[in-house]
């Protein structure tokens, strides 16, 4: 009987033009929640006959770590993976981080130098090396990526000494994948029992909720966020955007305070709410205290708190008191709306939490009559949907980096695709007044169109080199590019002037209309994709250092908008057929 995960996982048919890969996407959206593997995968599958052994290079520099994988898929029941594709990550990380970057083949260089500027300049924390396969874990397999941590520590070392990265090579196989799936289905990672001196305190019930409201040792919390991290924020992590714990965002006044005035911390702090599996609290008649003993702990209010204090520089005095009230209901309605609620309300991290505002609900409602199409306006799906595949989502996060490149801001796309939902002057940029559900969809649906072109080229590739024209094969190594995707689909919405042939003053104001979905939307993109993309070449420049200088992004834009103008009459009849479908409100 297959496991619950391997159910899942054939049911990914978006994943499946990645081959064995889709494995390795999958795994990586069990790890780190995220939600649209498709772009991911375009973005970061490096697969080929010259890979180096690098079937993934995934970099998140938002969330400072960078995976690099190798994808085995056995049709067949075995004992376990071979060891030998194992020990290629040795080659891997070689390759990526010690060769000179003009002796690497064209497949791997932008990888490895989007890589290696993620450590140079502290944005990655974290690398993990995975050897992701579809069978049981084994010592064997063990063995190797130990020896393959051992020479990726000596590597980072040698050829990057002030860094401080973590580097953890790990087999994911059956019986890790299954434990990350089982985490998906619940917002409470830490499951562990905890017994808790809690002096005073006292229980309230509700219709589908009994809580416990009380104080704890700020010592007990500075234990567990040494152990657990960020796994003790997981209901919170996984369902808002731009709710990632860094050492950045710390309050230093909270440390301060536990350092400095320890007895006052408690009437200086707002306090935690904790989601629990379950609590009992027992009075202890010798002390005349309360013990609370709490099964799993999620804080989905009190990050900054538990953060400030587990980065203290040592555990804080027993007089340091945190107000606490722990949570247990096994409604995930409920879940949601405490999570949302407890955080909607903090003005400093109300930014964070876009599911909320107005503008959000209006397009969420807008989308919704748009034939198969589902947003979620800034809000991820359930615990068990984060990994199950809906087929009409727009995710939040593609949505608004959809929004940036197509509105001429591919660096912003590229790099910054959490602060354009953290940070209020991007954010109003893009989601304003004048954004419709109509709009974001004609888009996101360029950005799909661009991607499938991309796999598509990637395919033939594989499957029949030998027929690859000369344009296709310049394409292919334009898209190997990152950051390219958003480029290109920035470069063709800068000429929407020259397809329909009319002044456009407002971008926002054009779309599809409410009728079209976004398969048949990307469809439309298509035959405009056939005549724009024999020009990427023009974009090139733009990509060689990485997509970060916006001033040679306009330029190589100009350029392209430029010779789409001279092109214009010879493509007359598919510029008026694109047109006819187009709507300017």
């Amino acid at each position: 009987m297959a496991d619950a995960w391997q159910t899942t996982y054939e049911s990914r048919d978006d994943l499946k033009v990645f081959g064995d890969n889709a494995l390795g996407l999958f795994a990586l959206g069990l790890k780190f929640g995220i939600e649209d593997l498709v772009t991911v995968g375009t973005e970061s599958i490096t697969d080929g006959s010259d890979d180096k052994k690098c079937d993934i290079v995934y970099v998140d520099k938002d969330d400072g770590i960078a995976v690099v994988a190798q994808c085995y898929f056995s049709t067949k029941a075995k004992q376990e993976a071979p060891s030998n594709k194992a020990a290629d990550l040795n080659t891997a990380i070689s390759w990526l981080i010690q060769r000179p970057l003009n002796e690497l083949p064209e497949r791997i260089v932008s990888a490895a130098q989007q890589l290696r500027d993620g450590i140079t300049n502290n944005e990655i924390k974290e690398i993990h090396i995975w050897y992701i396969h579809n069978l049981p874990e084994s010592n064997n397999v063990l063995k190797e990526l130990k020896a393959v941590e051992d020479s990726a520590k000596a590597a980072v070392t040698h050829q990057y000494p002030d860094s401080r990265i973590s580097i953890h090579a790990l087999e994911v196989g059956k019986a890790k994948i299954n434990e990350w799936y089982d985490e998906t289905l619940s917002p409470i990672l830490v499951n562990d029992e905890f017994e808790i001196d809690t002096k005073i305190g006292f229980e309230i019930d509700g219709p589908e909720w009994r809580a416990y409201v009380t104080t704890v040792e700020a010592r007990f919390l500075y234990r567990q966020y040494k152990k657990y991290k960020t796994q003790l924020f997981s209901a919170n992590v996984r369902d808002y955007l731009g709710s990632r714990i860094s050492d950045s965002n710390i309050n230093n006044g909270i440390k301060k305070t536990a350092e400095n005035e320890p007895d006052n911390f408690w009437v200086f702090n707002n306090g935690l709410t904790v989601l629990v599996n379950d609590f009992n609290v027992m009075s202890d008649n010798k002390s005349k205290n309360n013990k609370i003993v709490i099964k799993g702990m999620s804080i989905v209010n009190g990050a900054q708190t538990t953060g400030a204090i587990g980065a203290l520089n040592k555990t804080p005095a027993s007089s340091v008191r945190v107000p606490v009230r722990f949570i247990k209901t096994k409604n995930p309605n409920i879940v949601l709306d405490i999570i949302q609620f407890n955080n909607s309300q903090n003005k400093v991290t109300a930014s964070d939490f876009r599911s909320t505002d107005k503008i959000q609900k209006r397009i969420k409602d807008e989308v919704s009559k748009i034939p198969s199409a589902e947003y979620e306006g800034g809000r991820r799906g359930g615990f068990g949907d984060l990994i199950r595949r809906r087929p009409n989502l727009l995710p939040s996060y593609t949505v608004g980096q959809s929004l940036a490149s197509f509105h001429g801001d591919p660096v912003i796309a590229y790099n910054q695709k959490q602060n354009i939902w953290i940070e209020d002057s991007l954010y109003s940029k893009y989601f304003n007044e004048n954004t419709t559900g109509s709009h974001i969809v004609f888009a996101y649906s360029l950005v799909r169109a661009v991607e499938q072109r991309k796999v598509e080229l990637i395919e033939k590739e594989k499957k029949s080199p030998q027929t690859l024209t000369t344009d296709e094969e310049n394409q292919i190594k334009f898209f190997r590019k990152r950051g390219s995707n958003f480029l290109l689909v920035s470069a063709i919405s800068s000429c929407l002037e020259t397809f329909t042939n009319r002044k456009i003053s407002n971008l926002f104001r054009i779309s599809f209309g409410e009728k079209k979905s976004p398969k048949e939307a990307q469809k439309l993109w298509s035959d405009l994709i056939d005549v724009t993309i024999p020009l990427c070449n023009q974009l090139d420049e733009a990509l060689n250092d990485g997509l970060k200088n916006t001033k040679l992004v306009e330029n190589v834009i100009s350029k392209f908008r430029g010779l789409i103008s001279v092109t214009a009459k010879s493509n007359a009849a598919i510029f008026k057929s694109f047109s006819k479908n187009i709507v300017i409100k």
